[in-house]
């Protein structure tokens, strides 16, 4: 399938910021690329999330709630991923950001909101953290590789009950080996070229699927 007309709308955090110019590069010819806007004001800090960074699942959940309400997004698929923001915590008081039991409520949210707009949901795994570099004394939050599995597996029930696929971004990057982190938790630039290659190869097997089942359907 060579189908430019097919679109691709992204939200993310600044994980999928920085892999998506070359994840927009490998998809040039087979789907056209967008996503929330804001990059530049995103990039002033990453671990503060605005403009492009989507931050956590209530922050996303806000953002497609007014996206739908404005008359909704035009894309075939929307690429959806929140959860890094989500287990944040607060060392002082222990509290994460967004508790598991709301994570999971915000979740199925997002699903019914994007159900109501014309992108088909995708959901992304989200991608692990160096705990041991993250977590130092004069961190403001800190994150947990187990806070971040639990989180994933959250995930997981929500999306598998909704009907959404899943692309398990958390599991190849694990794979890919040791030397993956250029800071606490976003990854050395041959990592994301990586990611961007699975990603796409994702994207284009599953849509090509799914046309060649449209098809045998006309034909049946």
């Amino acid at each position: 399938m060579n189908d430019s007309s097919m679109k691709i709308f992204v939200v993310g955090d600044s994980i999928s910021i920085q892999y998506g110019p070359c994840l927009r590069e490998y998809l040039r010819g087979f789907m056209d690329y967008a996503r929330k806007q804001g990059e530049a004001d995103a990039l002033l800090n990453l671990d503060n999330p605005s403009g492009a960074n989507g931050g956590d699942s209530s922050l996303v959940l806000a953002y497609l709630a007014a996206v739908k309400k404005a008359g909704g997004i035009d894309a075939d698929y929307l690429l959806l991923n929140c959860g890094l923001h989500d287990i944040k915590i607060n060392p002082a008081t222990g509290e994460k950001q967004v508790s598991p039991a709301q994570y999971g409520r915000n979740l199925r949210a997002i699903v019914e909101t994007v159900s109501g707009m014309k992108p088909a949901l995708i959901w992304i795994r989200t991608t692990p953290c160096d705990e041991k570099v993250h977590n130092q004394p004069d961190k403001t939050f800190h994150r947990f590789a187990a806070d971040g599995d639990a989180y994933n597996r959250i995930a997981d029930r929500a999306m598998a009950e909704a009907g959404v696929p899943i692309v398990d971004l958390y599991t190849f990057t694990v794979n890919l080996g040791g030397d993956l982190y250029c800071d606490h938790v976003h990854f050395h630039r041959h990592i994301r070229e990586k990611q961007a290659v699975f990603i796409a190869g994702w994207l284009t097997g599953h849509v090509s699927g799914q046309v060649r089942s449209r098809h045998q359907e006309r034909l049946s």
